[in-house]
């Protein structure tokens, strides 16, 4: 049989509770997880899910990402991606240093349109060239809402900086996510727009949810709740609003609270069937289908693996719907298939997730657990399995 990957988030778990003098009974006790969890994890047998992650990393006191192993430095180098980090954080960094005289900015329309193809080419996947294009956009529209101190120009810095999260969150780098969404925050701010001061509350929670903090993350969504109600009525402030009861509900599912789950849901819902599908609001990809899906994250987070399947089959994707929500659905789906013993079933949807969105799938954590838990199984599964453990680089 194909040895398993060498360095899957069980060999870390086992490796870190070793560095702490624990035995797998001590390491249970401390973080509530059974101790055959522990052991199933440790053996790479079963992978472990985010709420097992979660709880060994609070019982720890590290981050979710040291036992994750995010961010993939080894592949991140081959793809050549980890070179256009730094980038970004340098021009993070100057937000606060009022306009570059070197830097002569374009008409406002120019910024706005490049802006909003780094949205679109984020959620196509196409993570590289969006990367790549960041740093300098960032730069020369601060400059230019220090030069010209409007609301649409702050909002727009702001659009920026989500971008930044959105690649650093993608790529596994939490701490340059946590700056990214400082600075939107202070963008935001200066914009006047209750719309972005909810969607900051939105983003932050889905960090601390990474981090497994999730009463942190429901009082984020709780506030953002309040905050986008001072917008002004409309389908953007009901977007916002369904978008950040999604968030909520996935945060209670980790928490395994299903009844808060299922009413924040209940309310999305709500809102879609009057908003439909309002994909390009703000790119939240929000509408019937996101809660739909939603449904599927919130039914596997609660461990009912089986209705999870169910119900993710049952999702019918619209054509138009971003390439990385798509891959992330089938990143979910696949998780819950192979939980519910469905190898075969499992395997092709990673290869949906992949063909997808390939960039995002190949640094997508639920991709790579979901692939080390079909591993030891991989007799019964096509010839390509074990290409696909290739392209992941485990």
């Amino acid at each position: 049989m194909h040895a398993l990957p060498h360095d899957h988030t069980g060999a870390r778990i086992k490796r870190l509770r070793l560095q702490y003098g624990l035995t797998q009974k001590a390491l249970a006790d401390l973080s509530q997880i059974s101790y055959s969890t522990i052991v199933k994890a440790e053996q790479g047998t079963k992978p472990a899910s985010p709420y097992t992650v979660s709880r060994i990393a609070e019982a720890l006191r590290l981050s979710v990402a040291t036992v994750i192993g995010q961010p993939y430095t080894e592949e991140l180098r081959v793809d050549e991606l980890d070179v256009l980090i730094r980038p970004i954080r340098e021009a993070l960094d100057v937000y606060d240093l009022g306009a570059d005289p070197d830097i002569a900015p374009r008409p406002y329309e120019l910024l706005a349109a490049d802006a909003e193809s780094l949205l679109v080419a984020v959620r196509a996947g196409e993570i590289k060239n969006a990367a790549s294009q960041l740093p300098g956009l960032i730069q020369e529209v601060t400059t230019a809402a220090h030069a010209t101190p409007r609301d649409e120009l702050w909002q727009l810095l702001a659009s920026t900086y989500r971008s930044a999260y959105d690649v650093s969150s993608k790529l596994g780098y939490g701490d340059l996510s946590a700056i990214a969404l400082a600075r939107l925050e202070w963008a935001a701010e200066r914009g006047s727009s209750a719309a972005w001061g909810g969607m900051f509350r939105y983003f932050r929670a889905l960090n601390y949810l990474r981090e497994g903090q999730y009463r942190t993350g429901q009082r984020l969504t709780d506030l953002g709740l309040r905050i986008i109600e001072q917008a002004e009525p409309g389908r953007e402030r009901d977007v916002v609003t369904g978008q950040l009861h999604l968030g909520a509900a996935v945060m209670a599912a980790r928490s395994q609270d299903g009844s808060r789950a299922d009413s924040h849901l209940d309310e999305a819902e709500r809102i879609a069937t009057a908003t439909g599908e309002a994909v390009q609001v703000h790119y939240l990809a929000f509408g019937p289908t996101n809660v739909q899906v939603h449904r599927t994250s919130v039914l596997a987070e609660l461990d009912k693996y089986d209705r999870a399947a169910e119900q993710g089959r049952q999702v019918s994707i619209p054509k138009h719907w971003p390439a990385s929500r798509r891959s992330h659905h089938y990143a979910e789906l696949a998780r819950a298939q192979m939980w519910t013993g469905d190898l075969e079933g499992s395997f092709q949807n990673l290869l949906k997730a992949r063909k997808s969105a390939p960039q995002q799938a190949r640094y997508h954590a639920t991709v790579r657990e979901t692939y080390t838990g079909l591993e030891a199984a991989h007799r019964q599964l096509p010839g390509s399995f074990l290409s696909y453990g290739t392209w992941l680089g485990v």
